[in-house]
């Protein structure tokens, strides 16, 4: 099952330069403000969590259009330990809202409604150029206009029968709903939000850090042992949260050769590969609780999409006290590994329950999922065995 030494041993480990870029010149990149005493992030309230952990990506966006109360609800239906209630873009006025991506036309109606017609545009998203509609272009009240939709129609068109249904939730709104869904169900409900291309937005004046931070303060949030645990593909994003909250915090991390965005705005020449050594996940250590790695760093995949070898990415990391919540698995054929597939529909499933096996006796402690339920009886089947 892994280890379960994600907590702090309070000898200084988490006070590693809480502002500081990890590695590479050291570089402090305008952060303000001093770094947590050592040990202020023991994160005790993880220990609640079962392991491995079910983790409902976007709620249940096997079933329903993601980032929506209703893809939420029902993960907590299904079951799901924690919920990934939301992808956090602001909106023109400083609202954060729940999103895939801070373009919209995929997500949501926007392109229905003629009076927002001239605010297609074309922009650079993280040095990639995209077209659609973008939050940061309308106010939180022209949102709430919008109705979400259903994002990857071909693979899921059942989920085409709720589109239109709800509407954009705001990240305020999500902290209310934690806290009705934790008095209605009687137990603690956990959140698991994610500063979403945060480098792009604080160039456009709009710093996802400082608001997340205010609106987690305001409802009592904020704390070590909250239950709510903040991501971010961008290294230094945590770096900020690190000195503004004592959430557990976690570094997303993508394929092997890939670099985080920060670090090519900043000019780091690290990748991904650089971060998940043993000296990288010891400054990750530094300043975060957790790791977020694809899958495909857990186990390799080959050129054909089997699974090729297990890394030692899970041991290495539990060495110096990270957890590991790897992304996504999910039911669908085109998205489990080549030996668990089943036919050739791109909306039929696959053997689902064989892969999360398999990634589960890897030793993570928990897993994204679309598909909560299905997370849930593999994850019984493991414990089992």
């Amino acid at each position: 099952m892994g280890s379960q030494d994600e907590q702090r041993d309070g000898t200084g480990r988490r006070a590693l330069l809480g502002a500081a870029v990890l590695g590479a010149g050291g570089a402090v990149l305008g952060l303000s403000g001093t770094a947590r005493a050592a040990g202020a992030h023991h994160g005790g309230g993880l220990k609640s969590l079962p392991k491995p952990t079910i983790i409902g990506h976007r709620g249940a966006s096997g079933y329903r259009p993601e980032h929506t109360f209703g893809s939420y609800d029902l993960a907590l239906d299904l079951g799901a330990d924690i919920v990934e209630a939301g992808d956090l873009c602001p909106t023109k006025d400083g609202h954060l809202v729940c999103r895939h991506e801070p373009e919209i036309g995929g997500t949501t109606n926007v392109a229905d409604h003629p009076e927002f017609a001239g605010r297609r545009t074309t922009k650079v998203l993280d040095g990639v150029p995209t077209t659609g509609w973008f939050t940061e272009d309308f106010t939180l009240a022209e949102l709430k206009t919008l109705r979400a939709i259903e994002r990857i129609p071909a693979n899921r068109p059942h989920n085409t029968l709720y589109n239109g249904r709800w509407e954009i939730p705001t990240f305020e709104e999500v902290l209310k709903w934690q806290d009705e869904q934790t008095r209605r169900r009687g137990k603690q409900v956990w959140i698991y939000p994610e500063t979403k291309h945060p480098t792009y937005f604080r160039k456009l004046g709009l710093g996802v850090e400082e608001r997340v931070a205010k609106l987690l303060r305001k409802y009592g949030k904020d704390k070590r042992n909250s239950p709510v645990i903040v991501q971010s593909f961008e290294p230094t994003s945590i770096q900020r949260l690190n000195t503004l909250v004592d959430n557990p915090l976690v570094v997303l991390l993508s394929t092997a050769d890939s670099r985080p965005y920060d670090f090519v705005d900043s000019g780091d020449p690290r990748t991904v590969a650089d971060l998940i050594t043993p000296k990288g996940l010891r400054e990750i250590a530094g300043y975060a609780q957790g790791i977020g790695p694809t899958l495909d760093l857990v186990i390799t995949k080959n050129a054909d999409g089997s699974l090729g070898k297990r890394t030692t990415l899970v041991a290495d990391a539990h060495r110096v006290g990270l957890i590991l919540h790897p992304y996504t698995m999910r039911n669908e054929n085109p998205f489990l590994p080549l030996e668990f597939r089943k036919g050739s529909d791109a909306d039929g499933y696959g053997d689902a329950f064989g892969a999360f096996r398999t990634y589960f006796a890897t030793g993570i402690d928990g897993v994204f999922t679309d598909n909560a339920d299905t997370g849930l009886l593999a994850r019984a089947d493991f414990v089992n065995d």
